[in-house]
């Protein structure tokens, strides 16, 4: 998978799709969350002024559904297919 399919932007301008082809193998994303690269990362989405790795987004949904002291089997699903890949 090249750098430029891990990176996602949800930057909404009339620039978008112009913007998104100029994420390159070379260019490096950082995740705002934990600071890693887009080459360390199994995906990144580029909002505007900040970007998250799946790692992060993955963490922050597993607390948000864990506040709740306990996931649905669904949700539990999810969580465990994801840590199992990374």
């Amino acid at each position: 998978m090249s750098n430029d399919e891990k990176v996602v932007s949800l930057k909404r301008t009339k620039t978008h799709k112009a913007e998104e082809k100029n994420v390159t193998n070379h260019e490096l994303v950082y995740c705002s969350f934990c600071g890693r690269p887009n080459t360390q990362v199994v995906k990144m989405v580029k909002g505007p002024g900040v970007s998250i790795c799946s790692e992060c987004t993955m963490i922050a949904v597993q607390y948000l559904i864990l506040e709740d002291k306990m996931p649905t089997g669904e949700a539990q699903k999810i969580l465990d297919a994801f840590w199992s890949k990374v």
